[in-house]
């Protein structure tokens, strides 16, 4: 029973996730678009990725003043309340390949999957030409979930300053045995502080900068 209350918990997140899945505009003060689709149109695909705890999303940014400019994303690793690394995932402009150093159109596709497997996290970011795999240390746990964050936190995103735009996280584990992600991932801007918080051992924080 306690398992079924677990997943009806992140079911009732999930689609609560995918009501609010298109053209996210609410958090953006300077004309910079952020639309994000969970998952596969094709439901056996979702089974298979469900099976297998495989987290996979569609994110698209789009605005007229992201013609020319390059992206540099990083990630926070948070351990016990406190960030021991803050790393790079990709920056364009170091990629040793000029065309794509800067984005030729206003729009910017990618593709998220992640997963837990051999005690790592794996997480791709699949680009329209290249991708790139980056593998961190975990905790035993297959409970984590791949959100986004500027939606469920409803944060800013803009063209000039950094902003978070994803997480990679452990659910808050209530005293009756449920767990909860939305919980976590709506809580507001102190994402820095799920650690103390909610008791949450370990999660990833990404953020994203055009410049």
């Amino acid at each position: 029973m306690k398992n079924l209350m677990v997943l009806a918990v992140a079911f009732i997140c999930f689609s609560t996730l995918n009501a609010q899945k298109n053209d996210i505009d609410f958090n953006n003060l300077s004309g910079l678009k952020m639309t994000t689709n969970y998952g596969s149109d094709d439901f056996e695909i979702n089974d298979l990725l469900s099976f297998q705890g495989i987290d996979y999303m569609k994110v698209d940014f789009s605005g007229k003043e992201l013609k020319g400019k390059s992206y540099h994303i990083t990630v926070k690793e948070i351990w016990n309340g406190k960030v021991v690394s803050d790393t790079t995932v990709v920056d364009s402009k170091n990629l040793g390949i000029k065309q794509f150093e800067t984005l030729t159109d206003s729009v910017l596709n990618m593709r998220i999957i992640a997963q837990h497997t051999n005690g790592k996290l794996r997480v791709k970011f699949k680009f329209p030409r290249f991708s790139i795999t980056k593998d961190y240390n975990a905790t035993s746990s297959k409970d984590y979930s791949l959100r986004n964050l500027a939606d469920e936190s409803n944060l800013q995103i803009g063209y000039h300053e950094k902003f978070y735009f994803l997480a990679y996280i452990l659910p808050y584990e209530r005293a009756d045995g449920s767990k909860s992600w939305c919980e976590v991932g709506t809580s507001g801007d102190s994402i820095e502080k799920w650690g103390e918080q909610f008791g949450i051992e370990h999660y990833l924080l990404f953020e994203m900068k055009f410049e």
